[in-house]
This record gives structure tokens, sequence and C-alpha cells, in this order.
């Protein structure tokens, strides 16, 4: 449908997107409804195998980002979470549960999505916390949720910031459609009546026009901080939620490559007006899967894959966390209908930029995932991922 070149329903995202590579013996019954149960929250591990308290501290920054798709509770339904303990899905247990996660996850940065309660609950929570933040909500009049990026002040100071709309892609549609004919004028009136009804109602459903197929109102944001200490470094943290359906994949890949496109930009900007090598990170839920299009494109631009799916490399040299320590977690996303992994922390390796822990996941058996999620030790259908970097000089 479209060329590669250019550059959420949220749910629930259909079963045929479930891939082999998951092997799990996630029960499928219900947890306990027991609202006393506490949110679980694992720990940090070195990259060399150790706890993280244990490894000792350099000289260099060190920092921790997670990134966790919050699940907006404006999506939580009974009907799309059936396995789910009925008394989790309240915003009263699910706010004191996100509150307690994002306290004991203990990061600098937190890049959320799916943040609809940002007013009213995440800003002024997050700033008890010691944390400020940022906030882009989902581009149209219905949609409430947004991407959140959260810094504390005593660790980052926040230098500039861009919004990125995905729904500008269908500008540059238009664009080019103007470049490469002219428009043609109809002369009557009645037959414009008629185009005019027709358009409003291909707009609301014809998915083979590009200009509807590529509004779905997905966002993103990047923001620019500088680190003080022990020495002066300027982080670049980008935080973004992709289009879910894996039907629209060509969608997915043309978001990403303009996610991409603006980060170089982004990137570019900020190294000449304060003549840096600043680091980037970039965060959140792909809705794409180890291997897909979208995640070969986004680490094509440090590493090619043995098979290439992709016809252009990309324009920034971004390795996943995980898959360089670790390997890509077995799940992040954890649902009936599709257990597989979704969100990623990926950065620019350099030989000043590394991670040194990462944050432990469960595996399928584990009891807390047991009944898929959202449950009493998870208030999302999404696990929390993260790592702790180290800056040098």
């Amino acid at each position: 449908m479209f060329s590669t070149t250019l550059h959420h329903l949220p749910r629930p995202i259909r079963s045929s997107f479930t891939s082999c590579r998951v092997c799990r013996k996630i029960v499928s019954r219900r947890m306990s409804t027991n609202p006393a149960i506490e949110p679980k929250v694992r720990k940090f591990e070195s990259v060399e195998g150790a706890d993280i308290s244990s490894t000792s501290q350099s000289d260099g920054i060190r920092f921790r980002l997670v990134s966790y798709n919050i699940l907006a509770q404006v999506y939580v339904k009974s009907a799309l979470f059936p396995h789910s303990p009925p008394a989790c899905l309240k915003w009263k247990a699910r706010s004191h549960a996100i509150h307690s996660v994002l306290k004991n996850l203990e990061a600098d940065f937190f890049c959320l999505q799916e943040v609809d309660e940002y007013d009213s609950f995440y800003r002024k929570n997050m700033e008890s916390l010691g944390y400020s933040g940022i906030y882009i909500q989902r581009t149209g009049q219905r949609k409430r949720d947004g991407c959140a990026i959260f810094y504390k002040p005593s660790c980052a100071e926040l230098i500039t910031k861009e919004r990125i709309e995905y729904n500008d892609l269908v500008d540059s549609i238009k664009a080019d459609s103007v470049t490469c004919s002219e428009q043609k004028i109809e002369t009557s009136n009645e037959r414009k009546g008629d185009d005019k009804a027709k358009d409003s109602r291909k707009d609301s459903r014809d998915l083979n026009d590009p200009l509807v197929r590529l509004k779905r109102d997905c966002v993103g944001i990047m923001a620019a901080f500088r680190i003080n200490k022990p020495f002066q470094h300027i982080v670049i943290v980008a935080n973004t939620h992709l289009y879910w359906d894996p039907e629209l994949a060509d969608v997915k890949l043309a978001q990403a490559k303009y996610l991409l496109s603006r980060l170089a930009q982004f990137r570019t900007l900020i190294s000449d007006e304060f003549e840096c090598t600043p680091s980037v990170l970039l965060a959140g839920d792909f809705n794409s899967i180890p291997g897909d299009k979208v995640y070969s494109y986004l680490i094509s631009g440090n590493v090619k894959p043995a098979e290439t799916i992709i016809e252009e490399d990309a324009p920034l040299p971004l390795s996943s966390v995980y898959e360089v320590t670790r390997g890509e977690p077995k799940f992040t996303n954890c649902t009936p209908g599709f257990t597989n992994t979704l969100d990623y922390i990926f950065f620019s390796p350099s030989d000043f930029t590394k991670p040194v822990s990462i944050l432990q996941l469960p595996e399928p058996e584990s009891p807390d995932v047991v009944g898929f999620l959202p449950n009493h030790h998870h208030p999302s259908d999404h696990l929390p991922i993260g790592a702790e970097f180290e800056i040098c000089q």
C-alpha cells in the first residue's frame, strides 16, 4: 500500500498476531480476588549477573530509565478483561497499585504510555515523589490517553522538547499528491455536494485511502535533558506508542520511519546548538514483536539483520538494551489472546554510554502472571521494563 520510504483502537490485540516464539504455561484461570495483595516489583540486576546493589559505583553518570504501558483506565472494561479479578480493574485499586509500582521502581526517568489521568492523578502524585513531567495527548477529540515522560529535577534539567504526531504523515501524502498531479476542479455544485458526501463516508472507513489509513491519532514526545553531576552531559529521551493493529503493519512501519527521522533531526539540532554528542534513548510500546519489520528497521542503523526484510537503514544507530544484554523478554504483554514482547528500550551505543543493569521480568510460569494480566500483582496488561545506564567521560 505504501512505499517503504514513508517516513491504538488499543485493545484487544488480535490472536493472529501471536508468535510461536512464546512457550508458556500460564494457566487461564482467575487469580485470588484478595485486594490486600501488593503489586509485584522486581529488582534490577547487573548485566554481568550480579545484583545491582553489589555493583561498585564508578566516577561516571548513572541513571535509571523505566518504560511502562500503564493501561489507560478508559480502556479498562470487564468485557475486554474477563480473566481479571473485577476488583483489580477499578480505578481506586489500580491507581493505588500504579503509584506503588512507580514509587518502588525508583527510576530517574519514566516513559509512560496510555496515560489518561495525567492532570487528576499522575502529575500531582509523581510530583509528590519528586518528579516533573511532560505530556502529549493523542490526537483526536475522542482520544483521552497519551505519552508522558517523568524525570527527577534533582538528576536532570529539561532543556527542550518536541511533540511527535503521526497524523503528520497524512499531510505528507497530501503534499505529494498536490506535487504529482493537478487537482481537478468540479464546476457543478450538485457534483460537489455528491463528492463531499462520498469523501465523508470514505474518511470514516476506507482503509484503501492512504489519507484514512495513516490517520491513527498516535503520538510521541522527545526531550533533551542536561545531567550536571558528576559532569555535564546531554541525554535525549523519546517516548512513543505506535499503532496496534497487525493488519496495518505498513502504517506501523511508516510511523517508525517518521519517528526516527524526527529523532535524528532533533539529535542534530541539540548537537549543533550545544556542541555536544548527546546520548539517545528511545522507549515505548511499539506494538511490534522481535524480528518483524518495525523492530528490524529500528535496529538497522546499527546491526543488519541476518535476513534482510527492510529496504533501507534507519538514520540512527540504535540497539535494544535487553537484546544486547540478556536477550529480548519472552513477553511484556500478557493476555489470553496475545502474549509476546511489544515494549522496548533502545539506546545509541557508544564508547561512553552503556547499560549496566536491567529490570528483571517474570517467566511464563511465575505465580504473579498466572491467569494473565491485569491482576492484583500487575495493574496493567503490560509489564514495566527498565535499564540503568552509565555514561563515562
